[in-house]
């Protein structure tokens, strides 16, 4: 089974949180057997927050370190780029024969990357997120780790 990495899994394994020592040992993401896969929107996103918080060399070496261990995915590519505009307008109910269901949902644009690139893997999307609940069982299987669990 593929895996595809939320940003907010990826900072738990930056924090070293016992979500990520649960998530080892549920899913084994960073053995040496697996190999994740992460959108490079959530690369982008990591560097941002590196930037933002002026994280100092050894935060930044963890990433790098981290980052290695894990499969970047480029978006331009056709078939997550139809996908990104499949689940934006499902997500605002606007999409032709697939209705919502409910009301519309805003999703941020860089998680509606982040599902666009799980869905064409055909990858499980592992998350603390809601806002990919109602993509589950529509367009990629969501897998959703409540933090407050892991506190």
């Amino acid at each position: 089974m593929m895996h595809l990495l939320d940003t907010n899994i990826v900072l738990a394994y930056l924090k070293k949180s016992t979500l990520s020592v649960a998530l080892d040992k549920q899913y084994g993401l960073l053995s040496e057997h697996a190999k994740p896969f992460i959108s490079a929107v959530t690369v982008g996103e990591l560097w941002s927050l590196c930037l933002q918080n002026n994280w100092g060399p050894k935060r930044r070496e963890l990433l790098i370190e981290i980052l290695r261990q894990l499969t970047i995915v480029d978006i331009n590519l056709e078939p997550i780029i139809q996908n990104y505009a499949e689940i934006d307008a499902f997500s605002q109910s606007k999409l032709m024969g697939r209705p919502l269901g409910s009301s519309a949902r805003n999703m941020g644009k860089n998680d509606l990357w982040i599902a666009a690139t799980a869905s064409m893997l055909d990858a499980v999307l592992i998350t603390t997120d809601k806002d990919f609940d109602h993509l589950h069982g529509q367009f990629v299987e969501v897998i959703r780790i409540d933090p407050d669990v892991y506190r």
